[in-house]
């Protein structure tokens, strides 16, 4: 015991001489993490004020509260998110990422009955030419930084492979089959919300249109059904610099990683994303909520793979299960790092790259 003492001694004095104290380090990595919460509107009192002031690094917005779809959980209409988002900003001195799910049809929290502008699935969307795609997309990023949305969690660029895929293709949210459609496509979205000062993420990495199961029910092996062009959309966007934020996808496909879903494989994250495709944006992980990751790892195991695949930031959205909180989290791998199973280099960098991508909003 008192060996361990002294070690941990020395990793903490360690820290010391590079000039990070504990409660630096606790902020660097509350700024990896994007959180869900419950409110509506918030005063210093609120969970989410607080986290806020310890140095979180975004939140994620819903409309329905997920145990009772009757209320809202933070979308109620224009004007009252507005102000919610504003109240948010203002806390800290840091820019805070103020994320969303808005692709258009099934998937879009902000609802034309809540006041915003409906927006067709993708699907219609790339059926119905690119003069449509870009009224539809320059619409929908004007309701987005009109109430202060700064992160959308879009566009899907996901091949449309599988016809029976449930979570991507029979739900209308991939462009097309063809790689050169959904760049297309795709493209038009990003350079909308890019125009409106909203940050794009594309998603998922490494490809989830060709899977046969959900993720967020449980596991999903890609093995046999993924083939290697759902990667060009990628290659392209990262060729031409316009990819700043990619999110992980959680499948399983054992020719990249025989051990890890992709969002916590180090072979796909930093050997095929960073060093194959050169990927120099953040990354982020999927809801690290859903069954497919919390079914099989617990909470410091999926930190820790996480962050040491090469992610820089982690999504909880506390939509599908027991609310976690950013305390947790970040206590979780402070011990990490002072069990060297997380190194601060990766916490440094990580912090690096989010502050990179503030700057463009």
């Amino acid at each position: 015991m008192r060996g361990l003492i002294i070690v941990l001694f020395m990793i903490v004095s360690s820290f010391a001489q590079d000039n990070y104290s504990k409660k630096d380090i606790e902020k660097m990595i509350a700024k990896m993490v994007v959180l869900g919460f419950t409110g509506t509107s918030i005063d210093k009192n609120s969970q989410i004020y607080k986290d806020i002031e310890s140095g979180l690094g975004g939140v994620i917005l819903f409309d329905k509260d997920p145990n009772d779809k009757t209320k809202a959980k933070n979308i109620e209409n224009k004007a009252q998110l507005k102000k919610l988002n504003q109240q948010l900003q203002s806390i800290n001195k840091s820019k805070l990422l103020i994320s969303i799910d808005q692709e258009g049809g099934i998937v879009q929290r902000l609802k034309s009955e809540a006041g915003f502008v409906n927006t067709l699935k993708a699907s219609e969307i790339s059926q119905n030419g690119e003069v449509f795609a870009k009224k539809s997309y320059e619409a929908m990023a004007k309701d987005l930084s009109s109430v202060g949305i700064n992160l959308d969690f879009a566009p899907v660029v996901d091949l449309a492979i599988n016809k029976d895929n449930k979570v991507i293709v029979t739900r209308g949210r991939s462009f097309g089959e063809n790689p050169q459609i959904v760049i297309k496509y795709a493209s038009i979205f990003v350079d909308e919300l890019k125009k409106e000062g909203v940050i794009s993420t594309l998603k998922h990495f490494p490809g989830h249109g060709s899977s046969l199961a959900d993720s967020h029910l449980g596991f999903v092996d890609i093995t046999k059904t993924w083939d290697k062009k759902e990667l060009e959309p990628y290659k392209y966007f990262i060729k031409n610099n316009k990819a700043d934020m990619i999110m992980t996808a959680h499948v399983f496909n054992e020719n990249l990683d025989k051990n890890y879903p992709a969002t916590l494989s180090y072979s796909v994250n930093t050997k095929l994303l960073r060093q194959e495709l050169g990927f120099k944006g953040v990354l982020i992980t999927d809801d690290l909520q859903m069954s497919a990751i919390s079914k099989h790892y617990d909470l410091k195991q999926t930190l820790t793979l996480a962050i040491n695949s090469g992610v820089n930031l982690l999504l909880f959205a506390n939509q599908l299960a027991k609310p976690i909180t950013l305390k947790e989290i970040v206590d979780t791998v402070y011990s990490q790092i002072l069990s060297e199973q997380i190194t601060l280099d990766k916490i440094i960098e990580s912090n690096k790259k989010i502050d990179e991508l503030l700057g463009k909003i």
